[in-house]
């Protein structure tokens, strides 16, 4: 990755954990990384654990940011956040996946939250 990329991307999570801050989501954990993989934002809503990936495009750039949610992706976040749950004993607790898309062009940011973006995926 490239620091311009990597820099984008650390400003495109920035802006996503103000924005669900904004929402009412309490953030627990950013970047929460395990040998299996990482997820973006760990939060909470109400009483519910939201598991987020964020993804974000410079418009005109590959495809929508949604798009690039794949079910392999899925199934990468599925693990890390079954594992999450595990580790830290909230097996019981009731849990989903959101998505942040941002999608830039010039200095204007389009962010849109999609609440239970997917259903666990494990396989």
């Amino acid at each position: 990755m490239t620091t311009e990329r990597q820099k984008f991307g650390e400003t495109a999570e920035s802006m996503a954990a103000k924005f669900i801050e904004k929402q009412g989501y309490k953030i627990l954990k950013r970047n929460y990384t395990t040998k299996l993989g990482e997820i973006d934002i760990i939060a909470k809503e109400k009483d519910t654990l939201v598991f987020i990936e964020v993804k974000a495009r410079k418009s005109g750039k590959y495809v929508n940011p949604k798009a690039a949610v794949t079910r392999t992706k899925q199934r990468k976040i599925s693990m890390v956040a079954l594992y999450y749950l595990k580790k830290t004993n909230q097996t019981g607790l009731k849990a989903r996946f959101d998505v942040v898309a941002i999608s830039s062009l010039h200095n204007h940011h389009e962010i849109e939250l999609i609440k239970n973006a997917f259903e666990l995926a494990y396989r």
